[in-house]
């Protein structure tokens, strides 16, 4: 088989889909739910960011865990500046983003690509999972696995950059002025 790369359509741009996020506060700190429509990150940060820019101020960072995420670029163009893109596999929970900005910072629930419309829906509307009768979310079942893994192979409980579920006591993300206030 043979594959023919059109170099000078790499440089051009696409036009954009419209980032899907809900700003709907949700327990554990977060202020919103996103659903990307890939783990591309080049392509699913631009719309993002420039959706919550305006309403949160400038996005000046983000910071996101590499374990579900193709590749982490340092940097993506946004309108014509540069956001900077940082990542933590002990600190940041994978299923999580943290954006920055001038103001404070904000984190989303990544809600993961292949997720079917309706358990994102019921996600991005604020409803969970924890209702009785509804079905595990993959980010559920994402930390379920991690920790599985994690006895596995000799590990005596649960790693401590651990990722707690949505809404447990103690799950990581909290705003910049949260912080400081302890």
């Amino acid at each position: 088989m043979t594959v023919t790369i059109d170099r000078a359509a790499l440089g051009r741009h696409m036009p954009s889909l419209p980032a899907r996020v809900s700003l709907t506060p949700a327990p554990g700190g977060l202020d919103g739910m996103w659903w990307p429509r890939s783990r591309v990150l080049t392509c699913e940060l631009p719309a993002l960011t420039a959706a919550l820019g305006d309403l949160w101020g400038r996005i000046t960072g983000v910071m996101v865990n590499p374990a579900h995420w193709s590749a982490v670029p340092r940097r993506v163009s946004v309108a014509g500046r540069t956001v900077h893109v940082g990542w933590s596999a002990m600190e940041q929970d994978p299923h999580r983003l943290t954006l920055f900005c001038v103001d404070g910072r904000w984190d989303v629930l990544v809600i993961p690509p292949e997720t079917g419309p309706d358990a994102a829906a019921r996600l991005m509307a604020g409803g969970g999972v924890d209702a009785p009768g509804q079905e595990e979310s993959a980010d559920r079942i994402d930390v379920r696995r991690g920790e599985e893994a994690w006895e596995t192979e000799g590990g005596a409980g649960p790693p401590l950059s651990a990722p707690r579920p949505v809404g447990s006591p103690g799950a990581v993300g909290r705003r910049s002025s949260e912080v400081r206030g302890r």
